[in-house]
């Protein structure tokens, strides 16, 4: 019997995944649970585990391809399944264990439904050859793909001269459009086509698509305000160096994040708009009664923002030692769904790689998001005399229509106040 296996969501609301590697190839005998393929989804690089064993006939999307969450990856020949037997696996969800357990895949997959299972009498039938043929998009290399899209060509209508038919960019430049075709739209100023000696074309990363989608998805559904402040702190400087040896002595490198992180959950206890969400299709509130501070991390795939979880439980140095581990995870590509979900407010340090000031996009549906700038020397006035003071800026985006105004100047008081005196932040 054959058995179709549907790329699943593997996560919330995934669409799409881009083949990183293949780990079988067509005529392999595999197992179930045993690790098929490495994907890229819209936050995380993982594998994908076979749902059952059998033998390879067919593999679906190459490397560096986007497949849609529902589109066959891979055709497996099943021993000793027939009939009813056969009926019953297709609507059989599959259960996975965690994602240590299980090859990288949280949750239930859902497989491919009533045509998951092909029998083998039914394997010349012209009808499910032509169903199968539709239910498999063209074949198409990253580039060509980019390049159709920028051009405004239907690639599905080009005839492939690469490997197996697959359209490549060569393909795409010389694909000319019937006239009146629906490919020669009029293109304005904006959707402006080069040649290929004028640029370079490069797919979007899954990552850096899902930034574009939150970022813009951020700014429609939010109000944002920004307010902007600054706070002198070389109270917390002082502290930090006493202390930096004996966390250096556990391993633990410490920076000023764990500070401000600890500052913020007591400055979110104290006003609890700012760890809530607005619920506009039910008319209520929804007050986080949790502390999972997100934290921002710059990787050369792009912005991802993992959450330290219940944060108001951990020491300074628990909370630094978290911060050091999610930041490893993210820059080598191995966070989880569960590293990624659940935050309630989140802080994004542009400061350690030189910015002062910005105006930091809310994670939504959070209600705030704080930006932490580079310390600066700069005058300051003290008990009325003027001296070298170490300036930190700070800035805080809001929902407006969770937060106003003075509310929002209250919490960054209240946080600017635990950092100007860190032994405050021990007192509560």
């Amino acid at each position: 019997m054959r058995y179709i296996f549907n790329f699943p969501d593997i996560g919330e609301g995934l669409e799409e995944g881009t083949i990183l590697e293949w780990y079988v190839v067509k005529g392999q005998v595999i197992k179930a649970g045993q690790a098929l393929v490495n994907m890229e989804t819209d936050k995380i690089v993982t594998d994908i585990p076979s749902p059952k064993s059998g033998t390879i006939v067919a593999i679906y999307g190459s490397v560096g391809e986007t497949i849609k969450v529902g589109s066959p990856l891979i055709e497996i020949e099943i021993e000793g399944v027939f009939g009813a037997e056969a009926m019953a696996l297709v609507n059989e969800p599959v259960k996975t264990e965690s994602i240590e357990e299980a090859a990288g895949v949280v949750g239930t997959m859902e497989l491919a439904g009533k045509n998951a299972f092909l029998a083998a009498s039914d394997e010349g039938s012209d009808k499910i050859k032509t169903e199968e043929k539709a239910a498999v998009k063209v074949q198409a290399t990253p580039l060509a793909r980019a390049m159709a899209k920028d051009m405004h060509i239907d690639i599905n209508k080009i005839i492939g001269t690469g490997p197996s038919g697959r359209v490549t960019k060569e393909d795409i430049e010389k694909f000319k459009p019937s006239k009146g075709s629906q490919d020669n739209i009029q293109r304005t100023e904006f959707s402006q086509t080069y040649s290929t000696d004028e640029v370079t074309y490069e797919p979007l990363s899954q990552i850096r698509k899902t930034i574009a989608r939150n970022m813009l998805n951020s700014k429609q559904s939010t109000a944002h305000m920004t307010l902007f402040e600054e706070v002198e702190i070389s109270g917390l400087i002082s502290v930090r160096e006493k202390f930096k040896k004996p966390f250096a002595d556990k391993n633990t490198k410490l920076t000023y994040l764990p500070f401000i992180v600890k500052a913020t959950i007591l400055a979110l206890k104290k006003h609890r708009q700012l760890n809530s969400q607005i619920d506009l299709e039910n008319d209520r509130m929804i007050f986080k009664n949790r502390y999972n501070i997100a934290i921002a991390v710059d990787t050369p795939e792009g912005l991802v923002v993992p959450v330290i979880k219940d944060a108001d439980k951990l020491s300074l140095l628990q909370i630094a030692q978290k911060i050091t581990e999610l930041s490893e995870k993210a820059r080598d590509r191995k966070l989880s769904m569960d590293d990624m979900k659940d935050g309630s407010f989140t802080l994004t340090n542009y400061g350690s790689i030189g910015g002062i000031y910005a105006t930091p996009v809310i994670n939504f549906p959070q209600a705030g998001i704080l930006g932490i700038g580079r310390i600066v020397k700069q005058p300051v006035v003290k008990d009325n005399q003027v001296i070298v003071g170490n300036v930190l800026p700070l800035s805080l985006s809001v929902d407006h229509r969770i937060v106003d105004g003075g509310e929002a100047s209250r919490f960054m008081n209240s946080i600017m106040e635990y950092l100007s005196d860190p032994v405050l932040m021990m007192m509560e």
